[in-house]
């Protein structure tokens, strides 16, 4: 069975920076895409960045310059630097994963990041 596991997030004031973490495990032949999606209160739910396994990554415009992510494919986890966090950077992180691409979306439980003023 896949699981998708985060770790991280919490409260920063705006400036601050945070790191979350997300470990994908039950598939005999990885991931090929990993990465996060945020959906603050009262929005849909958004990419903030993604990442495949030949190392391809893609960003948010609204988190390029400030947030990164970097993967270990022998450990199937990424991870989201988040620095110079602003107060619209507050959602619930979701980390998501696939096995192949185009395949089914596997979603960890989410980690509530908040940036206050």
């Amino acid at each position: 069975q896949v699981h998708v596991v985060e770790s991280g997030g919490g409260l920063v004031q705006a400036g601050g920076s945070l790191r979350l973490s997300c470990a994908g495990s039950g598939s005999m032949f990885g991931f090929v895409r990993m990465g996060w999606y945020r959906q603050a209160q009262g929005k849909q739910r958004e990419l903030v960045a993604i990442s495949t396994r030949g190392g391809s990554t893609n960003y948010a415009d609204s988190v390029k310059g400030r947030f990164t992510l970097s993967r270990d494919n022998a450990k199937n986890t990424v991870y989201l630097q988040m620095n110079s966090l602003k107060p619209e950077d507050t959602a619930v992180y979701y980390c998501n994963a696939q096995i192949l691409f185009g395949g089914s979306d596997y979603w960890g439980q989410g980690t509530r990041v908040t940036v206050s003023s």
